[in-house]
């Protein structure tokens, strides 16, 4: 039963509403004023408050405005017997959600009071879904690396820079890019994703830019672009390092004067999006060999972000482990899950080469495929049950030491080079830098060790 709250001085206005609404099945309550309202606005929690304007005391345009500072989402309709188009205007401009003239028609009220509702109900809606969107994109983990992100992520997400996000397959690179655009000021406005690898090379200007109707054979109607859809908001590019060149000179003109044409059509139409760009490949070696326009990447490349790889922060495994079980036990419909102390260890000495994302389909392979509630290392797959946790590696090298020290010492450095190399996408400046070794003399150990990127 919808609760609405009825503020008029008349008591004969009051009583004709109490009956026409308790016939139409709401709960109703009663204030002589605004102080009275205000009063039982937060204690009677009201899905809509009917509103007098010309009331003795505080009027019920001051009413409204303080009720919308206390309640922003509160559904509010004006009532008035001495109404004018300018304070029609102002108590809309205030928040209100219509204006109703007296005397009441019982129509025009049941009618603008069922159209409230209406959307009251989709906004409650919308809030419902974007909370559990942000739950579903929130980003898990307690590692330096992690932490490091979310700090870089606050101090860039509320300015207006373009953003560069590279990682490998599976990191959570739309997260970063979620998390960006709903911590800035564009976060009320669209996210609207492209995923520039999925889209074939005739039709990505298309889906970019949209298109007039007869531009093409089967362009039976105009069609906005994926530009359009975000004005005002944030158009996020996945695997912009797959994109052609040609469509790279366009996007390149569109970051440049925020305008472009839909294809087939000749009018100039003005956009404002942030760009957020996203690929797992190394953009300056595109570069060199020819597949990326180097003016686009420093122009996209504003604020960069790397995003750690799982086997960098294997301490936040148990962490994602514990979200994606109450997540999939929930989609699912199944009993609580939870993972033994020895399939953890095992899931931490594993590298994960699909990143998060290898990790996340497994747990939920496992909540559909596991008979018991505890998630047994007999339960994972081979190929990181069989892996050797700390203990086990440790006997494993003790049966198989090297002849020497100097040889040992060799197949460690070997290995950490290799280890930290791959860490920074092969980037031997970053490399360096990371570990305290002069360029130079890391390039003189990977010619030493014949090191190759894989």
């Amino acid at each position: 039963m919808k609760h609405i709250l009825v503020v008029d001085d008349e008591e004969s206005i009051r009583q004709s509403l109490e009956g026409i609404l308790k016939d139409e099945g709401f709960k109703t309550t009663f204030a002589g004023n605004g102080e009275e309202c205000l009063q039982m606005i937060t204690t009677e929690d009201p899905d809509l408050v009917l509103l007098d304007i010309w009331m003795p005391g505080i009027d019920g345009l001051e009413t409204l405005k303080r009720v919308k500072q206390t309640r922003p989402q509160q559904l509010v309709i004006m009532m008035s017997g001495h109404g004018t188009i300018e304070t029609a205007i102002k108590a809309t401009r205030l928040g209100a959600f219509d204006f109703i003239e007296k005397p009441l028609s019982l129509e025009k009220v049941l009618l603008t009071i069922e159209n409230a509702l209406k959307v009251g109900q989709l906004v409650a809606e919308n809030n419902a879904l974007k909370e559990k969107l942000a739950r579903d994109y929130q980003m898990i983990g307690e590692s330096p690396a992690i932490k490091k992100l979310k700090q870089q992520i606050k101090v860039a997400a509320p300015s207006s820079g373009w953003v560069l996000i590279t990682g490998e397959n599976g990191t959570g690179k739309e997260l970063v890019a979620r998390a960006i655009h709903q911590q800035s000021v564009r976060s009320a406005k669209p996210f609207v994703e492209v995923n520039c690898a999925a889209i074939p090379e005739e039709l990505i200007e298309s889906e970019l830019f949209g298109h007039e109707k007869g531009a093409f054979t089967g362009a039976t109607a105009a069609r906005r672009g994926k530009f359009d859809q975000a004005n005002g908001g944030t158009l996020f590019l996945d695997e912009i390092g797959d994109m052609s060149l040609k469509t790279q000179a366009k996007i390149l003109r569109i970051l440049q004067e925020h305008t472009f044409e839909r294809v087939g059509g000749n009018r100039t139409i003005e956009v404002d999006v942030r760009v957020i760009a996203a690929t797992n490949k190394n953009l300056m070696h595109e570069i060199k060999t020819g597949n990326f326009r180097e003016d686009l990447y420093f122009r996209l490349n504003v604020l960069p972000f790397m995003v750690p790889t799982l086997r960098s922060r294997k301490e936040d495994i148990p962490l994602l482990c514990h979200h994606f079980l109450n997540f999939f036990c929930s989609k699912e419909s199944r009993e609580r899950k939870t993972i033994s102390e020895d399939a953890q260890l095992c899931m931490m000495a594993y590298d994960w080469p699909g990143n998060v994302r290898e990790l996340k389909n497994l747990i939920e392979r496992l909540v559909i495929m596991s008979p018991g509630a505890v998630i047994k290392r007999s339960d994972l797959p081979q190929d990181i049950s069989n892996v050797p946790t700390d203990d086990k590696k440790a006997m494993a090298i003790a049966e198989d030491l090297p002849d020497s020290y100097k040889e040992a010492k060799e197949i460690f450095e070997a290995q950490f080079l290799i280890e930290k190399l791959k860490k920074n996408n092969w980037n031997i400046s970053r490399t360096a830098e990371e570990i305290g070794l002069e360029r130079s003399n890391l390039h003189r150990k990977i010619k030493y060790y014949q090191i190759n990127p894989e």
